[in-house]
């Protein structure tokens, strides 16, 4: 698995960048403007899959663990969701289109090329009532959603950023009053590359009561899996 990342993200990438002037990110919304349907989150979403398992491979979380994320999503049906790692904005579609109706969902991403693609891909499925993308680092975000983006508490966090940013960002949340009783925390590539400091956190914790979801990396045979924490107050 981590040699065909290598290849897949150091060399391969950079040499079609370098080729094609343009980025990888780049050319999955290009694939998209030009195959999906405008407006159709869920074409949208089968487009992306499409090119990163037929193309080039992207950290998405991808159609296998797509499906863990919408059922989670679809039992706790969050009023206020949060997703911490936006990337091109496939997930934060992925969320939205399940969404009931005066649901919102707050999405962060730290990488500001990320961030401009992430918002095209969201106009383009037609979700972006239900979507606002903030761009920094979570660690800043984090406290200020509260004052800032009047949100009381969450429903329902999609960690799946930074892998060491995952404890600390969790304790934040708490520091900040941000869970209830019964927020839901989904956490993605917690095998590979793995989170095992946050599994050791959530799962010697008595607030939280996790559930592990075994599955594949994405558009890959690597084994991996998808952690839930619920918060029990």
């Amino acid at each position: 698995g981590t040699a065909a990342l290598i290849w897949n993200e150091l060399i391969w990438e950079k040499v079609t960048n370098f080729i094609m002037n343009q980025s990888k990110e780049q050319r999955i919304l290009n694939f998209v403007l030009q195959n999906a349907v405008r407006g159709d989150p869920r074409s949208v979403v089968d487009t992306i899959d499409k090119y990163c398992s037929q193309k080039e491979w992207a950290m998405n979380v991808g159609n296998e663990k797509g499906l863990i994320l919408d059922k989670t999503v679809e039992e706790v049906n969050p009023s206020v969701a949060l997703e911490l790692g936006t990337y091109c904005g496939y997930s934060a579609v992925r969320i939205a289109r399940l969404l009931k109706a005066g649901a919102r969902l707050l999405t962060v991403e730290f990488n500001p090329e990320f961030a401009a693609i992430a918002k095209q891909m969201i106009e383009f499925a037609g979700v972006q009532d239900k979507v606002k993308l903030l761009e920094g680092p979570s660690e800043e975000i984090i406290p200020q959603l509260k004052k800032k983006y009047e949100v009381d508490t969450l429903d329902f966090v999609f960690l799946d950023h930074w892998k060491d940013r995952y404890t600390p960002d969790t304790i934040l949340l708490q520091e900040c009053n941000l869970l209830r009783k019964g927020s839901v925390l989904l956490a993605d590539n917690v095998i590979f590359p793995g989170a095992p400091e946050f599994l050791k956190y959530v799962r010697k914790n008595p607030h939280f009561q996790c559930t592990n979801y075994p599955s594949h990396l994405e558009y890959m045979e690597v084994e991996d899996a998808m952690e839930k924490a619920v918060f029990l107050g």
